[in-house]
């Protein structure tokens, strides 16, 4: 799974790295967590690239409430193209969720603490999601997504055994088109990213206080479980 990540982008740094149009605005985040209003990346039928904020916790259009996106942050990659709260996005809309780094928690002892992974180069992550827009009864549109999950490399196998998907700049292009609908086309991007380039180290517990701290401090690596 991935429960929390971090995004120390500016609109500007974003909008360059993917090449997309930015019409949005928000700070760096240091603790980012389910049902935050995040950034993604969307393209639109002529390839256009652009910054969009959607709302971490997918809600599918034919939810009820949109309650079930407090459930939905994560899709497994081996079950996203079947199951039916994921199928239709993972076919028809699909997104880049940059990030600076993403967190994950060890056990040790019986506590769990958490561990920060990111590039050893400092550029973002483009992980894998899908997103809807879901319309509330009094009309509200919301827009939601979700990201893709699958198995640890080994970088992460020792820290736990899921990791998001990280795609590949030469895969960037197909993953976003909206006029790429056959899903037989896209499983074969959803699979762990190589350890190669990748580092991991662990920091402090401060993260798990979501709403309290927000802070580049929470990057720093920490001596807790070395």
């Amino acid at each position: 799974m991935c429960g929390r990540f971090s995004n120390k982008e500016t609109p500007a740094s974003l909008a360059e790295y993917f090449q997309a149009d930015s019409h949005v605005d928000f700070a760096p985040s240091y603790n980012i967590a389910p049902s935050s209003r995040i950034v993604t990346v969307t393209a639109d039928t002529q390839d256009h690239r652009h910054l969009k904020l959607m709302k971490w916790g997918l809600i599918p259009s034919w939810a009820k409430e949109p309650s079930i996106g407090n459930k939905l942050a994560n899709a497994r990659g081996e079950t996203v193209a079947e199951k039916p709260s994921f199928r239709t996005a993972f076919r028809t809309r699909r997104c880049i969720i940059p990030a600076s780094g993403f967190f994950e928690w060890k056990t040790e002892g019986g506590k769990k603490y958490p561990w920060f992974m990111s590039f050893k180069s400092g550029e973002p992550l483009a992980m894998a999601g899908i997103w809807e827009a879901w319309r509330s009864e009094a009309g509200e549109s919301v827009e939601t997504c979700c990201i893709i999950t699958t198995d640890g490399n080994e970088l992460m196998q020792p820290i736990h055994d899921r990791m998001p998907v990280i795609l590949d700049l030469d895969q960037w292009q197909q993953w976003l088109s909206p006029k790429e609908r056959q899903p037989a086309k896209l499983l074969p991007f959803l699979h762990s990213h190589s350890s190669d380039g990748m580092q991991a180290w662990p920091v402090t517990r401060e993260l798990n206080r979501v709403g309290v701290r927000d802070d580049a401090g929470l990057l720093t690596p920490s001596e807790a479980v070395c």
